[in-house]
């Protein structure tokens, strides 16, 4: 997800604390998730995620929507384009594959054994990505810009397993939609997903994968300045 706590110029104080409770209660709900998809895993089996935290989940996500009104507000400093193209997609998921077929999540019906696991995987990327990302915001902006160092070389470091992971979980499910698509909803709708995620996915993917990298190298040139400059 993209730098959406960032304000753009020096936040007023109401800004400043509604940005802090935002990213707070983000972080927090995240954590509630990654607690449940851990917890069912290990005390039960991934067929079981979806009914623990499916709901939750969808509700959660759907929070981030908030996002794409900060960024055209101007209440932050996030590009529009990749804010909603990354809001879209965990939309696109959450309310256009597992909410119309909860089979796939399930792991039995349309799914498999595979798709419940990627269901799984799917969540724990999202959740740890989002923990990371909105505590790191909430302590960057409750701290003057000085998040903790740990969070700080995960912010900039995690997304190089996090995202593959969580990218090819989601394209797994829409690959697997296809068929009941066509079946419980229409051709169209079964067309629009073999060519959302065959034509559409891929670029996607790749843009959101080099945004990051872009930040990341920028973030550490910023940091090697700043290294410089004091010594």
């Amino acid at each position: 997800m993209a730098d959406t706590a960032k304000p753009v110029k020096k936040a007023s104080p109401v800004k400043n604390v509604y940005l802090i409770l935002y990213n707070a209660v983000s972080a927090v709900l995240w954590l509630v998730v990654l607690g449940r998809v851990v917890g069912t895993n290990l005390t039960s089996n991934p067929q079981q995620v979806y009914p623990v935290v499916g709901e939750f989940c969808k509700w959660t996500q759907t929070l981030a929507g908030m996002e794409v009104l900060h960024s055209l507000l101007g209440v932050v400093r996030a590009p529009l384009f990749t804010t909603f193209m990354q809001v879209f997609s965990r939309y696109a998921i959450v309310w256009g594959i597992t909410g119309l077929f909860p089979e796939l999540a399930l792991g039995h019906g349309s799914g498999d054994n595979y798709s419940s696991l990627a269901y799984s995987s799917m969540l724990w990327a999202w959740a740890t990505t989002e923990i990371i990302r909105y505590s790191y915001f909430a302590l960057s902006l409750s701290s003057g810009g000085k998040p903790p160092y740990a969070l700080h070389w995960l912010r900039y470091h995690a997304f190089f397993i996090l995202y593959p992971v969580g990218i090819s979980s989601e394209a797994y499910l829409i690959w697997r939609a296809v068929e009941p698509a066509n079946e419980a909803v229409s051709p169209l709708y079964s067309t629009v997903l073999f060519g959302y995620v065959a034509l559409v996915y891929p670029p996607s993917a790749y843009i959101l994968y080099t945004h990051m990298m872009a930040q990341r190298r920028k973030v550490m040139k910023a940091a090697k300045a700043s290294d410089k400059k004091a010594a």
